[in-house]
């Protein structure tokens, strides 16, 4: 099997495992686990601070296309802002009191923003594949993986505060990771063209992760904890992604 297709198998894993994990997990974890779940997003957040800044952004300069470089990541960045914004668009949730069509149309409107927003993220799997780092590729994966799975249970949790069986909104929070497929693909292609366009494409990718960092992992990290312990495992997740890019 070639990259391609180890891309897309290890991409399919962390997108489609990972929202349909946090799907099921949606269903069983209770407000108790936010402190977990906030120690989870701030060691993500860490490890793609230093995978990008000392592995992809590294290997996007290092083909000799500094504005090239410097214009992807902004790209990224902003494609991935808008793309963002789509959440802003769900239906409000505040209180139990909600008709349970309300919650319905809050789910299938999440899953279908978190769907968009993941390819992207899938663009940064493939990139890394492309440029030849077998191991970029894998660590992105997983962190990518271990980011979607807050995004499962995103969507299933208003689908199952509606009646919906929880078996049906697991699989619909999975099926919101298939795009990611889709943008391993692409990225992996366009890696593939040559420098410029692995350039582009890695710094496209750096620019995607960058805005998942500071627009959602850290803001929600801090928004379900407010204490010192999310800054102390970004920093050990900084930590770890240098070791592992080095």
């Amino acid at each position: 099997m070639g990259e391609l297709g180890t891309a897309v198998l290890v991409t399919a894993a962390a997108g489609i495992g990972g929202t349909g994990l946090g799907g099921g997990a949606a269903c069983l974890l209770r407000r108790e686990s936010d402190r977990m779940v906030s120690l989870m997003l701030s060691f993500a957040a860490g490890v793609m601070i230093a995978v990008v800044c000392a592995d992809l952004l590294v290997q996007a300069l290092s083909q000799g296309h500094l504005p090239l470089t410097a214009a992807g990541v902004l790209t990224g960045f902003l494609i991935t802002a808008g793309l963002n914004a789509c959440l802003s668009c769900r239906p409000g949730l505040e209180g139990d009191g909600g008709r349970r069509g309300e919650l319905i149309l809050a789910g299938i409107v999440m899953a279908a923003a978190i769907a968009l927003h993941n390819v992207p993220e899938g663009m940064v799997i493939g990139a890394a594949f492309a440029s030849g780092e077998a191991g970029s590729g894998w660590v992105m994966a997983a962190v990518i993986g271990l980011h979607n799975v807050p995004e499962g249970m995103a969507v299933a949790a208003p689908l199952t505060a509606g009646g919906t069986q929880w078996w049906r909104a697991a699989s619909l929070a999975a099926v919101t990771g298939a795009p990611t497929v889709l943008g391993a693909i692409l990225g992996f292609w366009v890696g593939t063209l040559g420098p410029a366009a692995l350039s582009a494409a890695l710094s496209f990718a750096s620019g995607a992760m960058l805005y998942v960092v500071f627009g959602e992992l850290l803001p929600e990290a801090v928004g379900l904890w407010r204490g010192r312990a999310p800054a102390l495992a970004a920093v050990a997740g900084v930590v770890v992604g240098m070791w592992i890019a080095g």
